[in-house]
């Protein structure tokens, strides 16, 4: 039977020489689909918005774990911002890019570290003067909490700080809020005075109506026991807004 003369038949060696003519094609279409990728990552990383602080922590964190700063935003880009970044627990941290179990060790320890030297020091008693100094004694810490927290700053007759206590976690609102909890150590320490403060986990500081309303009972409740509330301030990231320099809850 002689052989077919069908110039449209192909033998299987004409399917091999057109697939293996297909990959230089198909290798350009991967390469331009991650050039494409990288840029958009890198547009991401670009337009992420960083204070002049922030960006100058991560130059230091950047020092600290021996990543490029361009690196270290891709991970602040992947936990959803700076703040989110420094709360996310360790577990979570190492899972960003570029980071791993080592780097989120040493981020961790820097993180504790600046908490620690925010804090007073036992050698001396610390002042509030102003909403600056209370803000100043516990902005950084509150900042990064993830729930609401409400504590208590107990002042002496001359506005030293006796003690710093935590007295509620959680949405403040005042069907939960406890007054005798409120003032209970500042009964207990015998403090003249108090400040109020708590956090907004958003980031944002300005007071609703519920705040408001939580400082006017407080502030009625320590007045019969001969205590003042001088301020109720709320912090957010790197912000705060003094309740009573906005002349809300107080006369």
């Amino acid at each position: 039977m002689p052989l077919s003369s069908n110039p449209q038949q192909t033998s299987i060696f004409d399917q091999i020489y057109a697939d293996e003519a297909d990959e230089p094609e198909q290798d350009e279409q991967e390469r331009e689909e991650r050039e494409r990728t990288a840029q958009q990552q890198k547009a991401a990383v670009n337009n992420l918005r960083l204070s002049a602080s922030q960006l100058k922590a991560i130059d230091y964190l950047a020092i600290l774990t021996k990543l490029s700063p361009g690196q270290l935003k891709e991970a602040v880009q992947g936990a959803g911002g700076f703040v989110e970044f420094l709360r996310l627990p360790k577990a979570a941290k190492k899972l960003l890019p570029h980071i791993g179990e080592k780097k989120a060790e040493s981020i961790e320890a820097a993180l504790e570290f600046a908490k620690l030297i925010s804090q007073p020091d036992d050698s001396g008693r610390i002042c509030i003067r102003s909403p600056a100094d209370a803000a100043s004694l516990l902005m950084l810490e509150m900042s990064l909490l993830e729930r609401e927290q409400l504590r208590v700053i107990c002042l002496d007759t001359k506005n030293n700080v006796i003690t710093v206590e935590t007295v509620y976690s959680g949405s403040l609102n005042t069907t939960v809020v406890r007054i005798a909890e409120v003032l209970r150590m500042a009964v207990i320490n015998n403090c003249a005075s108090i400040i109020l403060v708590h956090n907004h986990p958003s980031g944002d500081p300005t007071p609703s109506p519920e705040d408001v309303r939580v400082t006017e009972m407080i502030r009625e409740a320590a007045e019969k026991l001969d205590i003042t509330v001088l301020d109720h301030m709320i912090f957010g990231r790197n912000r705060y807004v003094s309740l009573k320099e906005k002349g809300l809850g107080f006369p």
